[in-house]
């Protein structure tokens, strides 16, 4: 039957009392069935070189498996002891700062000898000593593994040994990266210099693809030892986590999700988000929709936050919200970091379910709702699947590039990312994921595509043939303009996309005060922009001329109004929209409403937008979910546009065109029958 876990990280190595028999009975209170536990101890399980203390894993596991609370073990690997250092300075990451100190975690080199060894025999002490236990479900290796900037002789060696496999020589290799340029030329594999100085975007972002795939190396390493102790029915994860900006934001730039997650059983990931009054459910839906695309499949959220910053503890009713927000985007489970809040150390204010007395408190008090009903509806909510018709096109390869050539006011491919998905959302059009090497395009309707900066030719082609059997695609700027080497293309830009988006460019500006004017097809439109609409340019403008396109706004400008800013035009069955320029979050809409009618995808969700939120899948037994969610402090009034539905947290019914209210912050779960 399916089942949803509710659960915890929870270290009975740092509490500063006995209270084990305490914390159970009050995760149980609480409807707590599984906790993660042992991937940051490694320091406890091995206090020096080859001796071994497993006792807090042990008595750990003893216990919640007395209570019915399932465990999932970490590889203790991302958080290095001291004796390890001490013995092995190489261990640490020689990066572009300079040799590594000891102290923080993820410090170490993830290509050192020493530390694989050592890592591998922790791995192996740890998880045959507890893969039989009947308690442990799972496991997770390391924890938001990154490749930590490690850039010291050994890893620029293999960096050397990669290219001469990928390129085959130095003249490919100074051809293809332009290394002419400042007499950067290479002349022999000796002389190959470091990259940590280079002044070339494009060794640059190659190093960088070299550095995401240690990453994914070093996992499927992890892996392919749990593999050897895991049980059947146990499953092998990874915590995933986001570009950081005091909270999860974007794309991640030091690993390739969708190439690191092939090694594993099921994704999971980490998801931070802004609370209280900025509370929006925006990273939970960026998060979940990612971490779901992965392997298109269900997800664990094995880190969220309960209380977490001062400025984060939630209003209440909010811990509800967000936890129903993750399952309405395909999660299977939802874990707080974590249990307890720690009495002193780095993360001594990063509040956990429980404050630092250990005592009931409000958010506490409210997850026990929580619990209560993930266990009463998990069969019901667990497993949902989604048939998503829109899918937004991310690229690692492209937001290294705009790392080296970020636009005018420091914006990065983070920020144009999340300028589409975050309309996208708000308009209640869910999403996938996808990548350039994606081969199945014509599961959507739609495709958006953020910057789409460095790219080979074939995705564009691709693309191109979407268009042309009946796609629509939704283009920003700065797409199609480098091929995969970040080497600028020759043809007029924007290059191979031409073809489809029917338009030329070879002027680019900064813009200054300068505005957008609506073309008639964008007035016609049913919901035209409102006149007080914002219609500045900011950030980047390309100035674009049609040669088959039509025109949806031109640039209000006393010299740059001849050039269109924001065209559409068909192609064969399909169309292609290009958005030039940064516009503001209303033409943002203007132009996805458009694009998402032309797909035929307009529907009654779509009548609804931010701040209620409607996500909508299907679970295990047929059964149509919708979720509606107010992200807002007032109550809003909602007419259900669909057959008869029960609701599932009341047990009431809702008839299709009734009119409900949904309090501030709340949640309606809807149960109904295929339509």
């Amino acid at each position: 039957m399916p089942k949803l876990r509710y659960g915890v990280a929870y270290y009975d190595e740092y509490m500063p009392y006995e209270r084990l028999e305490q914390d159970i009975a009050m995760m149980l209170e609480a409807g707590i069935n599984v906790v993660r536990i042992a991937e940051s101890t490694w320091s406890t399980h091995e206090p020096q070189n080859g001796v071994f203390d497993f006792t807090s894993v042990d008595r750990v596991l003893d216990a919640m498996h007395a209570a019915g609370i399932e465990v999932i073990v970490g590889t203790p690997t991302y958080a290095v002891p001291a004796w390890l250092v001490k013995e092995h300075p190489e261990v640490l990451a020689v990066t572009a700062k300079g040799p590594g100190r000891y102290g923080a975690r993820q410090i170490m080199d993830i290509t050192s000898p020493a530390y694989l060894f050592h890592a591998e025999r922790i791995i192996r002490k740890l998880i045959g000593r507890v893969a039989k236990h009947p308690a442990v479900i799972g496991y997770q290796t390391d924890n938001e593994t990154k490749h930590y900037e490690t850039a010291g002789d050994n890893v620029q060696l293999q960096f050397v040994k990669y290219m001469r496999e990928k390129y085959g020589t130095l003249a490919e290799i100074n051809n293809r990266f332009g290394l002419d340029y400042w007499s950067n030329r290479i002349n022999s594999w000796e002389e190959f210099p470091s990259v940590v100085g280079t002044i070339n975007g494009s060794l640059g972002a190659e190093f960088a693809r070299f550095q995401r795939e240690l990453v994914t190396k070093f996992l499927a390493w992890q892996v392919g030892l749990v593999n050897e102790y895991k049980q059947p029915g146990q499953f092998v994860t990874q915590n995933f986590d986001f570009e950081w900006r005091g909270y999860s934001f974007g794309v991640q730039p030091s690993v390739d999700h969708f190439a690191a997650a092939e090694a594993f059983d099921i994704a999971g990931v980490d998801i931070y988000h802004p609370s209280q009054h900025e509370l929006t459910g925006t990273e939970i839906s960026f998060g979940g929709d990612m971490a779901r695309s992965l392997k298109q499949s269900n997800y664990l959220v094995l880190e969220t936050q309960a209380q977490a910053f001062p400025h984060w503890t939630p209003y209440p009713g909010q811990l509800r919200l967000q936890a129903f927000s993750h399952l309405a985007s395909g999660a299977n489970m939802v874990a707080y970091w974590h249990w307890h809040s720690i009495h002193n150390s780095f993360e001594t204010y990063w509040k956990g379910l429980l404050s630092h007395d250990f005592k009931p408190n409000p958010v506490y008090n409210e997850a026990k709702t929580i619990g209560r009903d993930f266990r009463e509806l998990g069969s019901q909510l667990a497993d949902l699947r989604k048939n998503n018709k829109v899918a937004v096109m991310v690229s690692n390869e492209a937001l290294t590039a705009m790392e080296w050539f970020k636009l005018p006011d420091g914006k990065n491919y983070n920020d144009v990312v999340r300028w589409l998905y975050d309309e996208l959302y708000r308009m209640n059009v869910e999403c996938d994921f996808i990548q350039p090497s994606c081969p199945e395009l014509s599961r959507y309707s739609l495709i958006v595509v953020p910057a789409l900066y460095a790219v080979d030719d074939e995705p564009l082609e691709r693309l191109n043939e979407y268009v042309r059997q009946g796609g629509h695609v939704v283009y920003s700027f700065k797409s199609g303009f480098a091929d995969e080497t970040v080497k600028v293309r020759t043809a007029v830009q924007p290059g191979i996309i031409s073809e489809a988006c029917g338009l030329s460019y070879s002027l680019f500006v900064t813009p200054h005060e300068v505005r957008l004017k609506a073309e008639p097809v964008v007035a016609a439109h049913e919901e035209a922009l409102a006149p007080e609409a914002d219609l500045t340019v900011s950030t980047w403008m390309e100035l674009l001329t049609p040669t088959t396109a039509e025109v949806l706004f031109r640039y209000d400008h006393p010299h740059w109004g001849e050039y269109a800013a924001v065209t559409r035009n068909r192609h064969g069955q399909g169309s292609a929209t290009y958005i030039g320029c940064m516009a503001s979050s209303a033409v943002v809409q203007s132009v996805l409403k458009l694009a998402v009618q032309d797909s035929g995808l307009l529907g009654p969700e779509q009548e609804l937008s931010f701040p209620v939120i409607v996500k909508t899948g299907i679970n295990a037994a047929n059964r149509i979910i919708r979720y509606i969610f107010n992200y807002s402090e007032q109550a809003v009034p909602v007419t259900y546009r669909h057959e008869a539905s029960e609701e599932l947290l009341t047990g009431r019914f809702l008839a299709k065109g009734e009119t409900f209210e949904l309090e501030p912050w709340g949640v309606m779960i809807l149960g109904a029958l295929p339509e």
